[in-house]
């Protein structure tokens, strides 16, 4: 599987359930915003999330290229695994398009190698 490496790094942030989705939330080249009656969970760049705000990072991430048709089975298996038994933690996140994988950025090059070994190309 083709996998791009984004640019950037992003951080994983928590707020309370029933707060507002901040203006800051949108930065970054990927931004994701999930609610659940526990918690306000924003992926977004790292540089946006202010100093006091709960959060983790920095991250890295990788994007499978192209559209991915929702019949496809899988996909994120197949890179959690390697990356696993690597030791590498991940973060998934599935979009209508796409799967996208975040790795803590002290970790990429064993996620590039992991990956690599298991017939993935990064790039």
């Amino acid at each position: 599987m083709d996998l791009e490496i984004l640019e950037g790094a992003l951080a994983i942030a928590r707020l309370g359930s029933g707060e507002k989705v901040p203006e800051w939330a949108e930065g970054g080249e990927l931004s994701v915003v999930a609610r659940t009656g526990a918690e306000l969970s924003i992926v977004c760049g790292v540089a946006s999330v202010p100093d006091e705000i709960e959060s983790s990072g920095p991250w890295l991430g990788f994007r499978v290229a192209g559209t991915l048709d929702h019949s496809l089975t899988g996909i994120l298996v197949s890179l959690a695994t390697p990356l696993a038994e690597s030791g590498v933690p991940i973060c998934a996140i599935s979009t209508f398009d796409t799967d996208y994988v975040l790795v803590p950025a002290e970790r990429l090059e064993d996620a590039v190698a992991a990956l690599a070994a298991a017939g993935h190309a990064c790039r």
